[in-house]
């Protein structure tokens, strides 16, 4: 291999290494990536700049976490991230390199990774006193009680403290079945509540529910304005909640549970006007209303605080969590004084719930959304960000659905705009591809296919931007399992025949070495082990799909008339032409 690998570094040491694969009009910068330099998007100056990371590597946690956490724990991408720093809307790795946080901890971090304000909250109160008993008088648990409830709307004043999500909802829906006195509850298709067992019950995707025992659910088809049946009339999908009530229950029901936006479903909007009938029927029917906040609360839509004041409902019970401590392991149900009192029937404790550093963190949380205006910033960077990204679907038609409030939104890709059909694989690969270009995004949907971007609600429209860029250029990528596109290179012409050498980043060692020896069988080519953090084929083609004349001047190569790709973006594309004298 030592001639060939001789003549590759010639030839990337005369063209300046050869890596120009982005194009676009934003800056760029030189990042160390495995070994090598590689030019990706630059992000706005941040000035911090972590410590040293000295802990153990990437490949030693994910061993561990094999060895000794649950085998039901996943990673994104293909090389898992070992995040180890954080500072407001951005990520730092083990090797120190910056990363636009454009998922949030899903949906989690609202004022920014390590705020200073919920920071020195958590400490003074971890210093002070870290944990007694709700059986004691504390200040912390009240006063953040009292500031949670003047943000919510009527009499809904009264707040329990939680753990997680679920645990509020789990607590949501015994609250309405021992108010009414029922126990059917119906909630919406394709909804995810919480993974207990009352929360599977409600939750209605079958990637998220077990083969265990669930009852007393009613799953309603889903207002959905791009996939469903009625596309935006939300009265005609109403209509479906009545013909549960008429012939699935006993004509009374305990509640009604759903999201304004679906989350893990894909981040889906109801359909407008479904909300306000849907409320009058289950009212009617005797039931309570339950809004499930725990993505979209705390101002993420940014047009409201909460995600249901954007439907013009009043909910008799709301359930939040994520958003509410920016990280910490905090929930609340809060609801009126009168559905309160079903609690103080039986003895109802939560140990840890109302916690002083846990209700400290949210209280610090309040303010700060409040002192630096991150609603308003959500409204006003989230509809920058939806102008961006929906501009795109005039030049990637893989680009179904753009959709979302705020900061909560959401990407749909498929592989058919008519047909709807899912682009899952594609998904994968893009979501690769932006990481390597260093933002992180999340996904969703029944299918998989959605983008779910939901990120620190302190981002800016240069960080938008940013985003933008690096979506644009990974939606311009083929979708092949090395990440990135293969760059190609003119390196020798004999007679009729010429050898194309076909330079593909390494991204995964062991699936590189099988695609190149599959690609090489295919096109009679032969490859070389990874040089300069390349994999390289050379590969004879015929002359005639290519241009004689600009190919013996060394100028602008000419791809062949069928070589675009599904994503708008050419199969092969050209990374510079090498003269034929570098051939050894």
């Amino acid at each position: 291999m030592g001639s060939k690998s001789t003549m590759i570094r010639r030839a990337l040491s005369e063209f300046g290494r050869g890596r120009r694969g982005l194009t676009s009009q934003a800056a760029t910068a030189v990042v160390n990536e495995g070994g090598g330099d590689v030019v990706v998007p630059r992000l706005p100056a941040f000035d911090y700049t972590p410590p040293k990371y000295e802990g153990p590597s990437a490949e030693e946690i994910l061993r561990k976490r094999k060895e000794y956490l649950s085998p039901s724990m996943f990673t994104f991408y293909k090389q898992p991230l070992n995040i180890v720093d954080g500072r407001m809307q951005y990520l730092f790795d083990e090797n120190g390199r910056r990363y636009l946080d454009g998922f949030g901890g899903i949906a989690t971090v609202c004022c920014g990774h390590c705020h200073v304000d919920v920071v020195n909250a958590i400490v003074n109160q971890t210093k002070r006193l870290q944990h007694a008993t709700t059986l004691y008088l504390n200040p912390a648990i009240a006063d953040f009680a009292e500031a949670l409830a003047s943000k919510l709307p009527g009499d809904l004043n009264v707040v329990f403290f939680t753990n997680s999500g679920t645990e509020a909802n789990e607590l949501a829906l015994m609250i309405a079945r021992l108010y009414t006195g029922c126990h059917d509850i119906i909630s919406l298709r394709n909804s995810y509540h919480g993974n207990a067992a009352g929360t599977m019950s409600a939750t209605a995707q079958a990637n998220w529910k077990f083969n265990v025992i669930q009852s007393g659910v009613h799953h309603a088809v889903n207002p959905d304005p791009y996939r469903g049946l009625f596309g935006s009339d939300g009265k005609m999908y109403a209509k479906d909640v009545q013909d549960i009530i008429n012939f699935g229950t006993s004509g009374h029901v305990a509640g009604f549970v759903s999201e304004a936006i679906q989350g893990v479903g894909g981040i889906v909007e109801l359909a407008p006007d479904y909300l306000p009938v849907v409320y009058k029927i289950i009212r009617k029917a005797g039931g309570l209303c339950i809004a499930d906040e725990v993505q979209a609360g705390f101002a993420r839509t940014g047009s409201h605080f909460w995600g249901f004041e954007g439907h013009g409902v009043v909910p008799d019970i709301v359930t939040m969590a994520k958003g509410i401590g920016n990280g910490i392991p905090l929930g609340a149900v809060v609801t009126t004084p009168e559905i309160a009192q079903v609690l103080t029937r039986r003895s109802y404790f939560n140990t840890f719930g109302g916690n002083p550093v846990c209700t400290a963190a949210g209280h610090a949380v309040l303010k700060v959304i409040e002192k630096e205006n991150l609603q308003e910033n959500a409204l006003t960077v989230g509809s920058y960000l939806k102008g961006r990204l929906t501009a795109l679907m005039d030049k990637y038609e893989l680009i179904g659905d753009v959709r979302g409030r705020g900061l909560m939104l959401g990407v749909e890709l498929v592989t058919d705009r008519q047909q709807k059909t899912p682009a899952t694989a594609e998904t994968i690969h893009v979501m690769d591809q932006m990481k390597e270009m260093g933002v992180l995004i999340g996904k969703g949907g029944y299918y998989g296919n959605v983008f779910r971007i939901t990120p620190p609600l302190c981002i800016t429209k240069e960080d938008a931007d940013s985003g933008q860029v690096v979506a644009t250029e990974a939606l311009g990528d083929e979708p092949t399992s090395c990440c990135l596109s293969p760059c190609i290179m003119l390196v020798k012409e004999v007679a009729w025949n010429c050898y194309l050498l076909v330079a593909f980043p390494v991204v995964d060692h062991n699936f590189a070495r099988d695609l190149m020896a599959g690609f090489c069988s295919n096109h009679s080519g032969r490859w070389y082990d990874d040089i300069e953090g390349f994999y390289w084929v050379l590969q004879p083609v015929r002359h005639s799909n290519y241009s004689h004349n600009e190919a013996q001047h060394n100028s602008k190569w000419q791809k062949p008339k069928d070589s675009r790709s599904k994503l708008g973006a050419p199969r092969l594309k050209p990374m510079f032409l090498m003269h034929s004298q570098l051939m050894p």
